[in-house]
């Protein structure tokens, strides 16, 4: 396998090229988790791979609680399916309580403290009601409960990732949190083993090739873990080495085939790039300067043309249009160019602009 034919994979595995799936709450159900600490750039990066989507499509989904917005991993938000959101958290609360140690010691919350913030959430979030930060920072503050930004945060996470609360419909442009239970009833428990072979299935499935380091990564788990979870699921898989790395993918991955030119207008923290501990790969070819222009593929929007990156992009709202600029590390050839003028379009139509 070269690193064309890898990239080629993922292309495909994250429904980039031919995508196949219809509905939000199956894509993200797909990935196991999609990146979204940037809301707009997230749902985009879902509307991506979801052919005909629209904004408002997304949008619709998480008011439905198909799909919701929390810290599942990493202390990073994402989207996950509502379906699933209490055996991943369930699963990943240990890495996080340990990964959050240090900074609730900093900022001097102990878990007297931790337990007292529970009990003004719940209060202040029962009988459904959703409110916002600043809502819920006054609830803390008029219990005695210091709540600046620092600590609000790490506050909101841990009642999070603890299965308290979740992020809620948005109330005009602001976010609201309400209790998960309320918005996504409990489902039956799962072993812990049997979450963590789900929890790789679903990365090796959505993201392989990739290494077990880029598993820990993006998971947030220890190799240790990793590793355990690769032996769990290992007969629905196969490995290959490329450059000296060990690369699992599912065995049952199509034939490689002579595709069209295809090109992505990325977002910033898209899947395709921040899922992997590695970007060699896909930033393969840029000098160190197009290799920060491109915020290493992570923080700037990036333009993907057959799996590399070459170039960024930015866009510009105006009443009922958008107006997307480009700048190319590279000379695109002319079909290139026409797949670009696509990708642009597949944008416009997404945010139904002209």
């Amino acid at each position: 396998m070269t690193r064309s034919d890898l990239l080629a994979y993922r292309l495909h595995q994250q429904h980039l090229m031919q995508p196949s799936l219809t509905t939000p709450g199956a894509l993200v159900a797909w990935f196991g988790a999609i990146q979204g600490q940037d809301y707009t750039a997230g749902k985009w990066a879902i509307g991506n791979r979801l052919p005909g989507s629209t904004d408002a499509d997304i949008e619709q989904a998480i008011a439905d609680r198909t799909i919701l917005r929390t810290w599942p991993m990493r202390g990073t938000l994402h989207f996950v399916a509502a379906a699933d959101i209490h055996w991943i958290l369930e699963l990943n609360q240990p890495r996080l309580q340990a990964l959050y140690a240090s900074h609730f010691r900093q900022l001097e919350l102990s878990e007297p403290v931790i337990a007292k913030s529970k009990a003004v959430f719940t209060k202040a979030l029962s009988g459904g009601r959703h409110l916002t930060r600043p809502e819920l920072k006054t609830a803390l503050e008029q219990a005695g409960i210091p709540a600046h930004e620092n600590r609000l945060s790490l506050l909101l996470a841990r009642a999070s990732y603890d299965r308290l609360i979740s992020h809620g419909v948005r109330r005009g442009k602001e976010f609201t949190f309400t209790l998960l239970d309320d918005w996504v009833p409990p489902t039956k428990p799962w072993l812990r083993e049997e979450a963590l072979a789900e929890w790789t299935r679903r990365y090796f499935t959505s993201h392989g090739p990739a290494t077990l380091a880029d598993f820990s990564w993006w998971s947030g788990l220890t190799l240790t873990d990793a590793r355990a979870g690769m032996e769990l699921i290992k007969s629905g898989f196969v490995s290959e080495v490329v450059d000296g790395q060990t690369y699992w993918m599912p065995a049952s991955l199509p034939a490689l085939h002579e595709y069209t030119t295809t090109a992505y207008l990325l977002p910033v923290y898209d899947e395709y790039l921040v899922a992997y501990k590695d970007r060699g790969a896909p930033l393969g070819g840029l000098d160190p300067a197009q290799i920060a222009k491109a915020g290493n593929g992570i923080f700037s929007p990036v333009i993907v043309i057959d799996g590399r990156v070459v170039g960024t992009w930015k866009r510009t709202l105006k009443k009922n249009s958008v107006l997307i600029e480009t700048s190319l590390f590279t000379t695109l050839t002319d079909a290139q160019q026409q797949a670009l003028s696509d990708a642009k379009e597949r944008y416009q139509r997404f945010l139904g602009c002209e």
